[in-house]
């Protein structure tokens, strides 16, 4: 009796609104849905083979430099340069800026790294410049510079009542003071890079003996990548970066960006490019492209390698890449014109600068692994209409990530879970160089990536007895539990109506979405 009455209106309900959800589907799709997807599947297409064509063409570059063994720092003589530095004696005066900001574990490592590089220390400068808001750390900052100087060592220590313009604002002032008017070059050290002693002698004779250069770039080596998963992935996208698009960018003598770290500049050319700007989040990228358009040339030495830390938690890792990816799209914005109307380069560089360095590498590359891969291609699932081209699908991003990843051989079996964790990240980073674009709200948010130096190795050695605790409003990341949902809804249905097996990759993509969106991944450290 109670079936009769309550269940069969219940179960009535439920059946008219489920056909006229799917009666409403059914009219929209067809004429509304198949031509916006079909469009943004052709839009993706295209990206995915700009893509695919500049990784190619890096990775014929690479191979030619490679198997010639013609990279471009290597036509110099080093030693000898070296050797006739030291017998003129004729040492130009270097200024070493480290800018910091709260750094309270990487500060020694820092300051000790800086005043312990090999070179006559009546001809080097070592400024500390210090936007420090803790008045206790700024003290300790102080102190541990007033050691260096005790024990002979040029230390300058510099702190501002303000941020204004963040590193760069830090960087131009640091370069106002009345003590830099004889120095010739200036070495950036971020506060977590540790330079070796012979730092200078490997980069400043490339200067003394090429003019025409402005920039010697070295390459990082991170003493954290095995500090967890996240970072290991991370040091596969960065060896990419510093093996094969500096390393190409500086063998063609095209255009490579400043790193913003680890670098030597002539301080002419800094002058001569306009100095620092903090109109964008990426002033090391800023200043390259200005001193590129000057004619000003740089060079990239692979083999010259500066430790440094990865970011091993997840909430510094989110902030750092919004940065890095909304700090290019906005500075591509701003200059365009500019580079276009510049006479003092070739239709070559304008186009290699435009193209291939902003708006593959830094616009592209996002936009194409976040919608092509996470949105357009699951939605085709649910709308069989739209027909994917399985070769773009499959084959193209394949050949880019096994490009990718050769850079970085000890970890290639860790191959799948770095596409899908690059899948993630490239949620955030398609919407920072949209927000860069647009130059919409957060386009100037500038967050210290925050640094663990020895404190992980002191945590990892102790016995820790309690897990540290953490709020569970800061581990759980609403997009990317949507774009989970959205995922393992597309795979269900490709169960049970599909007649392939995408939904093999759609379940692991939705399972890298979930973990990550419940903030199980990085180091987890005590608030």
């Amino acid at each position: 009796m109670r079936d009769s009455v309550f269940g069969e209106p219940e179960m009535r309900l439920y059946d008219d609104t489920s056909r006229n959800l799917s009666q409403a589907w059914d009219r929209i799709r067809v004429p509304i849905i198949v031509p916006i997807l079909q469009l943004a599947l052709y839009i993706c297409i295209g990206m995915s083979v700009m893509l695919f064509i500049e990784r190619v063409y890096m990775a014929i570059v690479i191979a030619c430099v490679k198997c010639l063994g013609k990279k471009r720092y290597t036509k110099y003589n080093l030693d000898a340069m070296k050797e006739d530095l030291e017998q003129n004696k004729n040492y130009p005066m270097v200024l070493v800026q480290i800018p910091m900001f709260n750094e309270k574990e990487v500060y020694k490592l820092s300051i000790g790294a800086a005043c312990g590089l090999s070179w006559p220390s009546d001809r080097l400068i070592v400024q500390v410049l210090d936007d420090s808001t803790n008045e206790v750390l700024r003290t300790l900052v102080e102190s541990e510079c007033q050691r260096w100087i005790n024990n002979g060592v040029n230390v300058k220590y510099e702190t501002r009542k303000n941020r204004n313009g963040y590193k760069a604002g830090a960087l131009r002032e640091g370069l106002k003071k009345e003590y830099v008017e004889d120095c010739e070059f200036v070495v950036i050290f971020d506060a977590d890079f540790q330079p070796e002693e012979d730092f200078l002698w490997r980069t400043v004779p490339y200067l003394l003996d090429n003019p025409e250069l402005a920039l010697v770039q070295a390459r990082w080596k991170f003493v954290n990548a095995d500090e967890c998963f996240m970072t290991r992935l991370q040091e596969m996208s960065l060896d990419y970066h510093f093996s094969v698009e500096q390393e190409v960018g500086s063998s063609t003598y095209s255009f490579f960006g400043f790193n913003g770290t680890a670098g030597v500049w002539r301080i002419q050319a800094i002058n001569d490019a306009g100095g620092w700007k903090d109109r964008t989040t990426v002033e090391d990228m800023d200043l390259a492209v200005r001193a590129s358009l000057k004619g000003w040339k740089f060079l990239f030495v692979g083999d010259l390698f500066v430790k440094n830390e990865l970011p091993s938690t997840f909430k510094a890792y989110r902030f750092q890449q919004h940065r890095w990816s909304c700090g290019p799209a906005n500075l591509f914005r701003k200059m365009f014109k500019e580079i276009i109307l510049c006479e003092r380069v070739s239709i070559w560089k304008k186009f290699h600068v435009i193209y291939a360095f902003f708006f593959v590498r830094k616009i592209i590359a996002h936009w194409v692994t976040f919608f092509f891969y996470c949105v357009v291609i699951p939605a085709t699932i649910l709308v069989p209409e739209v027909r994917l081209p399985k070769p773009i699908a499959v084959y193209l991003p394949a050949i880019i990530t096994l490009l990718n990843a050769a850079s970085t051989p000890r970890s290639w079996h860790l191959l799948v879970v770095w596409i899908l964790f690059e899948n993630v990240m490239s949620l955030h980073r398609s919407k920072a160089a949209i927000i860069g674009l647009l130059e919409a709200n957060r386009v100037n948010e500038w967050i210290v990536t925050e640094k663990l130096g020895n404190a992980m190795k002191q945590r990892n050695s102790a016995r820790i007895i309690k897990k540290p605790r953490s709020r569970i409003v800061e581990r759980i990341h609403i997009l990317e539990l949507l774009m989970g949902m959205f995922l393992m809804h597309c795979a269900i249905y490709n169960m049970l109506f599909g007649d392939d097996h995408i939904f093999i990759y759609l379940l692991l993509q939705a399972t890298a979405f979930f973990t990550i969106g419940l903030g199980y991944v990085g180091t987890f450290v005590p608030n």
